[in-house]
């Protein structure tokens, strides 16, 4: 059982997908986060995050605890799976917005 909301279990989910492909695959990211690559796993794929795990994140990325939770990091328009990210301005940008 976690202290999360369902809404912020899957914005922890979001986070750390976007941090594995940034840090390029489970093994860098959990030595970056002092943690073992099957709890990771085992969080992205539907286990309870914990207010531990969140608070490593955010550490980890240099955001506030809050942005992990209310979804704002990582940052609109931004693919959680492989991290791409539009331009401000365009064409890609748009849509993204549009889809809102």
């Amino acid at each position: 059982m976690s202290d999360l909301t369902m809404q912020e279990q899957v914005h922890v989910r979001t986070a750390l997908r976007y941090l594995r492909m940034r840090c390029g695959g489970w093994e860098p990211l959990a030595r970056g986060l002092h943690l073992t690559p099957k709890t990771l796993t085992n969080v992205a794929h539907g286990q309870a995050a914990g207010a531990s795990l969140v608070f490593r994140l955010a550490r980890f990325a240099s955001v506030p605890v809050d942005d992990v939770l209310a979804g704002k990091y990582p940052p609109a328009g931004t693919c959680p799976h492989c991290g791409h990210r539009a331009e401000p301005g365009s064409v890609e940008a748009s849509a993204a917005m549009s889809d809102r």
